[in-house]
């Protein structure tokens, strides 16, 4: 009952610096500077009477003591996300900030039409698309609503499958048709050897076998003007592929392996009036009908 009185604020360093590694890093993390991260880490530190980080060359490195609390300053993060996530999902006016993250094409080519349409509906909301390939957490409101290929295993996140995407193959308008089983003296534009699992990048290996890979990228706008340059065949989102006057598709008798597009966003979040408004929105334009 005596022991210090912790402050979620200087937990929120705490789990910044674990997180990140370096005061720099866990600074821009959160908006302070880093002068200001060291000052009230050792302030916390001293107040507790012990020492949370082991300071090397390469950063900063959890003791033993720091590790101990660490599941529990998480818990205190998720309690005060929690809070705050509840009084948002009060929030009945169409005002505000959303952030939305998606794929980088799927966000320009898909879903900034979807955008456009709502705020001119919604003057007085306003939207932050962050095209990323990294996953961002619902649960600590780094995105507000996210689109995603594959569906959510999170907690508490609410989900619906949106679409169905098309694939197919595209070259520049005046390319011949290459030959299926073949591809021999043709070359591919596909996904970066990172993603070379992917089953689009699997049907064209498989379907070209002897074409030569000549460029690879994991952003589909690079490949897809690329394609239009000449330079080879890919597989596109036929919502990109359709949208370049330079490219037309090529029929080998299989099409590649379409993809879903699934949405997300935390259940704390379902009563905020802008958010329910987007997805009405989202899904008059793009959402399937129920079969």
């Amino acid at each position: 009952m005596n022991g210090p009185i912790l402050e979620w604020s200087d937990v929120r360093i705490f789990l910044a610096i674990a997180r990140s590694g370096t005061l720099g890093a866990a600074a821009r993390m959160i908006g302070q500077t880093q002068p200001t991260m060291g000052r009230r880490l050792r302030a916390l530190e001293e107040a507790l009477g012990h020492v949370l980080f082991q300071r090397t060359s390469d950063g900063f490195v959890l003791t033993d003591e720091g590790a101990a609390v660490l599941s529990y300053a998480e818990r205190m993060e998720e309690e005060a996300l929690g809070f705050t996530r509840a009084l948002a999902g009060q929030d009945a006016k169409l005002t505000g900030l959303l952030r939305v993250s998606s794929s980088d094409w799927f966000g320009v080519h898909v879903l900034t039409p979807v955008f456009a349409r709502f705020l001119a509906k919604h003057p007085d909301v306003s939207i932050e698309l962050v095209t990323d390939a990294r996953r961002y957490n619902l649960a600590r409101r780094e995105a507000d609503l996210v689109f995603r290929i594959t569906p959510f295993d999170e907690p508490d996140v609410v989900q619906r499958k949106l679409m169905h995407i098309a694939y197919a193959l595209y070259g520049r308008v005046d390319l011949a048709s290459p030959k299926a089983g073949d591809g021999k003296g043709q070359t591919l534009i596909t996904m970066d050897s990172a993603f070379d699992q992917l089953p689009d990048v699997l049907w064209a290996k498989r379907m070209l076998p002897n074409a030569r890979i000549t460029f690879g990228s994991n952003n589909r706008d690079a490949q897809a003007h690329m394609c239009a340059q000449g330079v080879g065949y890919a597989v596109l989102p036929c919502p990109l592929g359709d949208a370049d006057a330079c490219l037309r598709r090529f029929d080998l008798d299989e099409a590649p392996p379409g993809r879903d597009v699934w949405l997300g966003y935390h259940r704390d979040l379902k009563r905020v009036a802008r958010l329910r408004a987007l997805l009405d929105e989202t899904m008059a334009m793009l959402g399937e009908p129920n079969k």
